[in-house]
């Protein structure tokens, strides 16, 4: 589950052994952190509020983590009161879980408090978070990450808990979006490129940034109908075909762009043909993995290609 450029994970999927956590223990007053009201539990609270923190320890682990996790996904922050870089985190992750509202709970564990849960779960460093879903650890990562990539990583602990996450509107991509509408380039640019640094795996981002270099592509062109014109008077034309491609991409008749291409494709070979290939592929990039077109293109081209 892990996207690697945000933190590589660090064990598999059943490495930590929780089994000596598991004893039967008395049921002890659930502490809640000091912002929490009511019984922590993933459930309303008697005075209306939803726990989103709590403070574990070893007495508590088995009925606040593994056995929460079973309905709730469970986010297990180690700490310490000497680790600066807890104190970045820490924060971060506290105003997510409120965010949350109780599709997910953050509990945290002081690692000088509690050195056997810590040793259970192979905790070298910290900060150290785990995700706990099902009464298992399923990812994991280490130090302070931006919140971009740590919102992606909850987003997708909440999909492994079969939580429903709808996808927040992005004001960074609002920003570099309205750029490029206005035609400023080079900021619309920089703006995707900014997010793409802090969360490479942003699809949104790379469709942006590819628009941006299709629309400089396109930019020199007086007449578009003309270009068009010249490349269907050349098909063999490589050049003639490329931008007559960007052109209907930008026109609206992207799937029109594609067979262009993929006949291209099917009649070159060697260094011109690897070149269109790569074109193709980077015209499907601004409409996105997700567009049918884009799916149905993609196996054209693999059939002209094998």
């Amino acid at each position: 589950m892990s996207d690697p450029r945000i933190t590589s994970s660090i064990f598999t999927r059943g490495a930590v052994d929780l089994s000596a956590l598991r004893t039967p223990a008395p049921a002890p007053a659930r502490p809640a952190t000091p912002a929490q009201s009511g019984p922590p539990t993933g459930l309303p609270g008697a005075a209306g509020g939803t726990v989103t923190v709590i403070d574990v320890t070893e007495a508590t682990f088995q009925s606040e983590v593994l056995e929460r996790s079973l309905s709730t996904p469970v986010v297990v922050d180690f700490w310490a009161e000497w680790c600066e870089p807890c104190k970045q985190l820490s924060p971060v992750l506290e105003r997510l879980a409120a965010e949350g509202a109780g599709a997910w709970v953050l509990a945290r564990i002081d690692v000088d408090a509690n050195p056997r849960i810590a040793q259970m779960f192979r905790v070298q460093g910290i900060p150290m978070v785990y995700a706990v879903v099902g009464g298992q650890p399923i990812d994991a990562f280490s130090g302070v990450v931006p919140e971009a990539q740590l919102r992606q990583w909850i987003g997708a602990v909440l999909k492994a808990g079969g939580v429903a996450v709808a996808e927040p509107e992005d004001p960074r991509l609002d920003e570099a979006d309205d750029a490029l509408m206005t035609g400023d380039l080079e900021a619309a640019e920089a703006a995707y490129k900014k997010i793409l640094a802090e969360s490479p795996a942003d699809a949104a981002a790379e469709a942006g940034l590819a628009q941006v270099e299709l629309a400089r592509r396109v930019a020199p062109v007086a007449d578009p109908r003309a270009a068009l014109a010249a490349a269907d008077g050349a098909p063999d034309d490589v050049d003639a075909q490329l931008l007559a491609a960007d052109i209907e991409v930008l026109s609206g008749l992207a799937e029109q762009a594609y067979a262009r291409l993929v006949g291209l494709v099917r009649r070159n070979a060697g260094d011109d043909r690897e070149r269109v290939r790569q074109h193709l592929v980077s015209l499907f990039k601004v409409a996105g993995p997700d567009d049918p077109a884009v799916a149905s293109a993609r196996r054209a081209l693999a059939s002209a290609l094998f």
